[in-house]
């Protein structure tokens, strides 16, 4: 694994305003993996392979375990995107569709 840190960050202006920080890069070799820890302590993570990276872990068992739903949302670009969101901010998640015109497809983590 590589790390490429911007000092200081790259910042943006996103989707509703929203400031983004572009801290930097990371590079994964295939079969390496990283984690990710939300402030509330819940780990999220990657793993690269030689053909790409597998994005999540498996949505209906280790994410939804870990306190995650997925959801597929379409943006009024018309473009998709997977979102991981904690269970416990359900609310936070919603007000922010709403407030960027989002419209929520499906909760994957539901299926059968």
């Amino acid at each position: 694994m590589k790390v490429f840190e911007n000092k200081p960050p790259r910042r943006f202006t996103g989707g509703a305003g929203v400031e983004i920080s572009d801290c930097g890069r990371i590079e994964l070799l295939p079969d390496e993996l990283l984690s990710l820890r939300t402030p509330s302590a819940k780990d999220y993570e990657i793993s690269a392979k030689d053909w790409g990276f597998y994005a999540t872990p498996s949505i209906n068992g280790r994410l939804k375990k870990a306190g995650f739903k997925t959801a597929l949302v379409k943006n009024p670009q018309g473009k998709y995107f997977v979102m991981v969101v904690e269970e416990d901010k359900l609310n936070d998640f919603e007000a922010y569709l709403a407030r960027d015109g989002q419209k929520l497809l499906e909760w994957l983590d539901e299926r059968p």
